[in-house]
């Protein structure tokens, strides 16, 4: 149904700034932007996924970001998927209960429809057909999405729309008592949607899932430290990841409020 994570969405109360640090924490200059709406967009074109900050141009949008992010400068709000069959999508979410809207054009000449918030349990859903012809100016070739994180109350829930609903390969399921998390990932093409339920805290089943962080992979660990070390971005020192056979920073600034990782795959 779904053949990938097409982009994600960055909604920011002031995105001037933070367009600015992901072109130095991805190394390259938007793709493409659009200032003629009253929510602006800027968006960055990855090796294999997008990145769109949105931010508000006038006083009503302005109102609108404001109720949806609260005290909160900016956040991951929604997920962008393709597929290659947009009519039998729609007709395959509509089965499965996600009340899907009607399908409608989008941007560059795509179709579109949306998932309501309710039935993905927070998270903004929208599903695009894939574009007729793949034009990426400004491809980041060396940094691409490993994974995004996913916090949820309620992790049978999180299975069955995930795995079930969104029809994601449901790839692991693993409780660590030392991290006091329960992990479950779903794999779609070479993304991975982590999905956390920490436990040892009071958890609302009913509360919405929320996108927390992205960990971006790379080919030389050592080069994007240097790289963004230079550049002025706070970056932890290098360690060994959780994965075994990973290594890893943390970004500290420059992300626009998102927890952030990059990770370099051993190739042995």
């Amino acid at each position: 149904m779904l053949t990938r994570l097409d982009h994600i969405v960055l909604l920011q109360k002031h995105a001037g700034t933070t367009v600015e640090d992901y072109q130095l924490l991805l190394g390259a200059r938007p793709q493409w932007e659009d200032l003629e709406t009253q929510l602006g967009a800027t968006y960055f074109q990855t090796g294999n996924v997008g990145l769109e900050i949105v931010s508000p141009l006038g006083l009503h949008s302005h109102d609108y970001v404001c109720d949806i992010l609260g005290d909160k400068p900016g956040a991951l709000t929604s997920l962008v998927f393709s597929t290659d069959n947009i009519e039998q999508c729609h007709h395959i979410c509509k089965r499965r209960g996600l009340d899907p809207s009607d399908i409608s054009e989008s941007r560059h000449q795509r179709q579109k429809f949306r998932c309501p918030d309710e039935a993905c349990h927070g998270i903004k859903t929208f599903i695009l057909s894939e574009p007729k012809k793949q034009t990426l100016l400004n491809p980041v070739s060396d940094i691409k999405l490993d994974h995004i994180v996913i916090n949820t109350p309620n992790p049978d829930r999180a299975i069955a729309h995930y795995g079930a609903r969104l029809g994601l390969r449901f790839a692991l399921d693993r409780t660590n008592e030392d991290w006091g998390a329960r992990f479950m990932f779903f794999k779609l093409d070479d993304i991975v949607l982590e999905v956390i339920h920490r436990q040892g805290q009071k958890h609302d089943p009913s509360a919405n899932d929320e996108i927390w962080g992205l960990t971006w992979k790379v080919d030389n660990l050592d080069a994007h430290h240097k790289r963004l070390s230079k550049k002025g971005v706070a970056v932890s020192e290098t360690r060994m990841g959780r994965k075994p056979g990973t290594r890893v920073f943390t970004v500290k600034s420059h992300s626009g409020g998102i927890p952030t990782l990059f990770l370099e795959q051993s190739q042995k």
